[in-house]
């Protein structure tokens, strides 16, 4: 497969994917923010999507308050912003649109369509239509698209390098999630506990989906170190890091090449920490430091990835 072409389709997905997860964590803050009576908290909620985003900087240099009418705007619909909803769709309709021979007619008409009704949106019709219900719609158009592709697209490199790029982004929300909410989103030591806290935790579960299986899984009161456990060490969780780092190692392997050898030893280093590490281990050490390593090393394997099989001097 032509480098070029499998560069469109991982960031067409990539893009798809980050769009649903803003969708996610602004959904959850929203609903969060309506519980939130105390002005610090209320601060504190509408900071976190930033902090998650990576987008705190460059919000801060255009906004001089945080409040949920300046993020909703900035992480929904700003053309300006490159990681809003808005952004994230247009850009990976052009992925898309660069790659039509790759990808089938209705995986195309979904983006399409998506996009041409993203257009149409402005601050009055998301009011209109709700807040939640415009974050529904985009958790929608993302897996409308990823069960059109499944469903349509023949096992081929095209297929492989669409699934790689969605279980990239996926395992690097996650885990940025996790951490903004243990190292950021803590009211206090005193909060610790309480109802504030339960329900921050309950968001973070429900931002990846995951509120029903820590029920079906623990049957308990929502703590730290369980709720860690199922999203970074359970293999049995869409969306836990065990998970997505298992599906782009395969993918790896299914799409290796004579430059890839690096990559996939590092692929398989941080599944290999994720398989045989321990709860315990990683809250001796710090969850907060142990994120860390993790995006930083998510970092270094997206880099090589783009060297092993995207780089404009290899050969086609």
């Amino acid at each position: 497969m032509l480098s070029r072409v499998a560069s469109n389709l991982y960031w067409m997905s990539r893009y798809v994917e980050r769009a649903e997860n803003t969708a996610r964590v602004l959904d959850v803050t929203w609903r969060m923010s309506l519980l939130v009576k105390e002005p610090r908290l209320q601060d504190q909620e509408w900071t976190a999507p930033l902090n998650i985003t990576g987008t705190l900087f460059p919000f801060s240099g255009r906004h001089s308050v945080v409040c949920a009418r300046e993020v909703l705007h900035f992480m929904a619909l700003d053309p300006e912003n490159p990681s809003s909803i808005r952004s994230c769709i247009h850009q990976a309709r052009e992925n898309a649109r660069a790659v039509r021979g790759s990808i089938t007619s209705e995986m195309w008409e979904v983006l399409n369509a998506a996009w041409l009704e993203m257009q149409q949106m402005s601050e009055e019709r998301m009011n209109a239509r709700g807040i939640s219900a415009f974050f529904d719609w985009v958790k929608e158009r993302s897996h409308l698209l990823r069960g059109v592709a499944i469903s349509t697209m023949r096992r081929d490199e095209a297929f492989q390098f669409t699934r790689l790029g969605t279980h990239m982004e996926r395992a690097d929300s996650t885990a940025r999630i996790l951490d903004v909410k243990y190292h950021i989103l803590l009211p206090s030591a005193t909060d610790v506990g309480g109802a504030v806290d339960y329900y921050q935790w309950s968001a973070v579960l429900r931002s990846v989906s995951a509120f029903e299986a820590y029920r079906k899984v623990y049957r308990d009161v929502i703590t730290p170190t369980r709720l860690a456990e199922l999203l970074v060490l359970r293999d049995d969780l869409p969306r836990s890091l065990h998970f997505c780092m298992r599906e782009v190692h395969d993918i790896l392997e299914r799409v290796r090449n004579e430059h890839c050898a690096e990559t996939l030893r590092r692929a398989g280093q941080i599944l290999a920490n994720l398989r045989y590490g321990r709860i315990s281990d990683i809250f001796a050490g710090g969850l907060h430091e142990y994120l860390t390593a993790y995006l930083d090393a998510m970092q270094e394997l997206s880099t090589h990835i783009q060297m092993s099989f995207f780089s404009p001097t290899l050969s086609e």
